[in-house]
């Protein structure tokens, strides 16, 4: 099996990845960061999600990016945008992009794969992001791919590096229905950005909207529980 490091955290793109990894046959070891985000609860969810999966190791890094703020998920002076339905959706960076966290995210698990000799890097980015996060779309998958293959040491020693993004080109909806077909539990995720204190989605954030309009899309019902 060969081995290959996948970012983690509690929302439905995630698990999708792990189920496609896991019908790769590859030996996951997964990274999760506590980064003092608002939504924090999806820590908890990450730690029942890889319960389902042949996870060899699961690592939770944490990191203080509420020392920087700058964006609704990590300063509490910023709030997170809602609306009243999936069409009042914006194709701009909305304020719940967290600079450069993507970049941040994939250092770790790049450091986190020369230890352990993993050469393949997974990362749930996917088409329905492209517009509102500059890190989620494919140029920038690209360029920290080589950027990897530059600045470690298998790489100049020629083991080449991939960073996966599997889902790149599909929408939310085509994720859901992927997920569903590998048998994927969606009722142990979250994706909410302004969850309540005791795990309910908020239903309005850009994230559960998003969400929400994928389970329709595919005539269901999302199995988690909203506060409306």
């Amino acid at each position: 099996m060969k081995k290959a490091v996948v970012l983690v955290s509690g929302g439905a793109d995630s698990a999708t990845i792990l189920a496609m990894m896991e019908k790769m046959n590859y030996e996951i070891h997964a990274i999760s960061f506590n980064y003092l985000q608002r939504h924090n609860i999806e820590l908890d969810k990450v730690k029942e999600l890889i319960k389902n999966y042949q996870v060899k190791q699961h690592k939770i890094i944490n990191i203080d990016l509420r020392s920087f703020g700058g964006s609704a998920l990590t300063d509490e002076k910023v709030d997170v945008p809602k609306y009243q339905n999936h069409t009042e959706l914006q194709e701009s960076i909305p304020v719940t992009y967290v600079p450069a966290r993507n970049t941040i995210f994939l250092s770790y698990a790049l450091g986190f794969a020369e230890i352990i000799g993993a050469f393949d890097i997974f990362i749930g980015v996917h088409a329905t992001d492209y517009a509102n996060y500059p890190d989620c779309r494919p140029e920038y998958i690209k360029s920290f791919e080589n950027l990897a293959n530059l600045a470690t040491a298998v790489g100049v020693q020629g083991k080449y590096i991939t960073i996966h993004a599997p889902l790149i080109d599909l929408s939310k909806v085509a994720i859901i229905k992927t997920g569903l077909e590998l048998g994927v539990d969606y009722s142990k995720t979250i994706s909410c950005y302004d969850p309540t204190d005791d795990g309910l989605s908020c239903g309005t954030c850009h994230s559960c909207l998003t969400r929400l309009n994928a389970f329709a899309q595919n005539n269901l019902t999302d199995p988690i529980n909203y506060v409306q």
